[in-house]
């Protein structure tokens, strides 16, 4: 899904919801109302929490079952970040991506990363005009709002490196031009495991910087069959639908949402839970490398991120430990005799979190 779009200024404030007796969920939200200005600030904190609740709601009608991946995802979207979502094939990844884009009324483009992709496929190259006999610069899939890289681990470290300046700096360097991307700009990337065939391992830099790191699991058996009865009614074979769903927001919507997420109160005490877990990685037993102070940063970001979706005025210490998984998991590494044991790397950082003291507010 692709469509035409004019990038405005965060600052476009949400408007608080009309009063009305009915659940947020079922109340309908459009994009220009989502982009109104607003009363005052708590106004539109509320506002805002009640169309992220409402875009949650709608995904969950594409993808059944994978709610706490979902809420993560959203989080990331509000606190401007990057997400690699992980897990063997069939799950829903792919879905999860294009039910979103769908869901968005900005630009979206998806890249296939096989083994023969050249960096150039991906950010753009010049060609040579013929008419003008002057080179033109072609731009390349990377200036969307919203980027799916599937199955990014299927390329080799040379391309999946062309990602890496637009993920950090919202801009590609093409023939010694620096040309920014469209705002918002999100990459979701999707991998399978690597220890399957043909895989090639993420480098640590652009692993860093991916704000968070899901792993999409088995669904329950309950949500397994309610899955197999919605795609036995599809008309496309094996595939779910996602055209039924509602575009619920604009470019312009996702900004003003990351502005109100970014503005959100956050206690000293919780800022420095928040950078005392990063640190404690460095020095945590059977961890070899911690995280950076860009772990610090994703946590507090995501701590607002989750506070905004939650519909909370500011941000507790629950909403900095509950992201605290998918930040950390994909910047740490395990000792050999750790990996020995069998013990796998979410089960040490819950040991490590359960360690750290959270303050009472």
């Amino acid at each position: 899904m692709t469509s035409e779009h004019t990038p405005d200024q965060p600052d476009n404030a949400i408007e608080p919801a009309p009063a009305s007796p009915e659940p947020v969920s079922e109340a309908p939200v459009t994009p220009a109302a989502a982009a109104a200005p607003a009363a005052n600030p708590t106004a539109q904190r509320q506002r805002a929490s009640q169309l992220a609740q409402a875009l949650r709601a709608e995904l969950q009608k594409a993808l059944i079952g994978q709610t706490a991946v979902i809420d993560d995802v959203l989080s990331a979207l509000i606190a401007g970040g990057h997400v690699l979502i992980e897990g063997v094939p069939g799950l829903g990844k792919t879905l999860l991506v294009r039910a979103l884009a769908r869901c968005f009324g900005g630009e979206f483009a998806r890249i296939q990363f096989t083994p023969d992709l050249m960096p150039s496929d991906v950010t753009g190259h010049a060609v040579y005009d013929l008419k003008t006999e002057q080179f033109k610069l072609r731009k390349g899939p990377v200036f969307t709002n919203l980027l799916l890289a599937d199955e990014i681990n299927r390329a080799p470290a040379k391309t999946q490196a062309a990602l890496l300046e637009v993920m950090q700096e919202r801009q590609v360097t093409l023939e010694g031009r620096a040309l920014n991307v469209p705002l918002p700009f999100m990459v979701l990337a999707t991998q399978n495991p690597i220890e399957q065939e043909g895989t090639y391992p993420l480098p640590e830099a652009e692993l860093d910087r991916f704000m968070l790191k899901l792993r999409m699991d088995y669904p329950e058996q309950s949500e397994e069959l309610n899955i197999v009865r919605q795609v036995a009614r599809s008309s496309k074979a094996d595939m779910l639908e996602v055209t039924a769903l509602r575009t619920l927001l604009q470019a312009r919507d996702v900004l003003a949402l990351q502005k109100i997420a970014s503005d959100l109160p956050i206690d000293e005490q919780v800022l420095d839970y928040a950078v005392r877990i990063a640190r404690a990685t460095r020095s945590w037993p059977g961890l070899t490398i911690g995280a950076g102070p860009r772990a610090s940063i994703a946590l507090v970001r995501c701590g607002r991120a989750r506070a905004l979706l939650r519909g909370g005025d500011f941000v507790v210490p629950d909403d900095i430990k509950g992201c605290a998984l998918a930040v950390l998991r994909h910047r740490v590494r395990m000792s050999p005799e750790l990996d020995i044991e069998g013990l796998s790397v979410d089960q040490v950082l819950q040991q490590l979190l359960a360690q750290v003291p959270a303050p009472r507010l």
